[in-house]
């Protein structure tokens, strides 16, 4: 019989492949070893092929594609409910089978390796900030407890560092040395983000949707560049607002018995894309009062009544609704005229 859908379970070594024909019949039901999938599948005539979207998911995409195959990404929490009973790899691949065929299943765009390259930058950097917040607040925490502050911020650093250098400050010598050490670890922090920050650059200035981005209030080629390669093709999304909740940045609901019941944000999708607009909505806040924009006097109207955090989430979405915009009708930011 003719396979014409193949739920693929993947891990790292053992997959399990679990094929059915156009009358949802069990053809092949198997497991295989990583340097035997690809032999598998290009013996077989091109069909649908459901993976979960999960690690190694869009390179395996890719190279099935390239036999051939038709290959669609779903959530695995979308999965989820298809699978019978207990939980193995089995089971897996054939909920994963019975899921890829649902009319109404929502579905994962498959990422370009240069997309994941760009994406690989961001986690690098955003793991090394972390690192050096972490060093500078260590190195805050010692010299407190030898009576040497500075002011917050890691601006003021330089003065500890400084001050630990020339010996002006008073730490033991044997504390002085440590905490040079940790003062040339932040250094050293410092000049590999450049230089991640410096690839980022050389690609925002070389890809169109994420200058455009940048048009945006809010948004720096930071974020541009985590948009533009997280979303491929922003017309996946039917609205602004679906891609907002995509972002998690809409009210979760709990709505039952034709009363609706609206929470916090969900925090679903990705929590960095969320955390950059959140912090880039932030900036703006911080700034409105010196413009008379749409978005301004909108903020403004709204923190008279509300938290200044809850107003700041507000913008994050009112942020990400633009950018879909902005991504799918393919021009840049036009700001609205401002309405008092």
């Amino acid at each position: 019989m003719e396979i014409t859908t193949i739920g693929l379970d993947i891990a790292k070594n053992v997959f399990q492949v679990h094929g059915v024909d156009c009358e949802g019949k069990v053809v092949l039901r198997r497991k295989v070893k990583r340097n035997q999938l690809l032999t598998l599948l290009g013996e077989l005539q091109p069909c649908l092929i459901g993976i979960e979207a999960c690690a190694t998911a869009h390179h395996w995409a890719r190279q099935l594609q390239a036999l051939g195959h038709e290959v669609r990404l779903m959530p695995p929490a979308y999965v989820k409910a298809y699978v019978k009973r207990n939980k193995n790899d089995a089971a897996d691949a054939e909920a994963i089978c019975e899921a890829v065929r649902r009319p109404t299943m929502r579905f994962v765009p498959i990422k370009s390796a240069d997309a994941q390259s760009v994406l690989i930058l961001h986690r690098a950097r955003h793991l090394l900030v972390r690192q050096r917040t972490a060093q500078v607040s260590a190195m805050r925490a010692h010299l407190a407890e030898s009576g040497v502050i500075a002011p917050k911020g890691r601006a003021h650093v330089r003065e500890l560092v400084e001050a630990l250098a020339s010996g002006t400050a008073l730490v033991p010598e044997l504390a002085r040395q440590t905490l040079l050490l940790i003062a040339d670890m932040i250094e050293g922090l410092s000049g590999q983000i450049r230089a991640i920050e410096i690839e980022l650059m050389r690609w925002h200035r070389a890809t169109i949707a994420s200058r455009r981005l940048e048009t945006i209030p809010g948004i720096g080629f930071i974020t541009a560049t985590a948009l533009a390669a997280t979303v491929g093709d922003a017309r996946v999304f039917r609205s602004g607002r679906q891609f907002a909740a995509w972002l998690g940045l809409v009210p979760k609901q709990h709505s039952s018995g034709g009363k609706e019941r609206m929470g916090g944000i969900s925090k679903m999708g990705d929590r960095y894309l969320r955390h950059l607009l959140v912090v880039g909505a932030t900036a703006v806040l911080r700034y409105t009062r010196r413009k008379t924009t749409a978005v301004s006097i909108w903020a403004d109207r709204l923190l008279e009544r509300k938290p200044a955090r809850l107003v700041s989430v507000a913008v994050a979405n009112k942020t990400a609704r633009i950018a879909w915009a902005v991504m799918t009708r393919e021009e840049d930011y036009r700001a609205a005229p401002a309405i008092a």
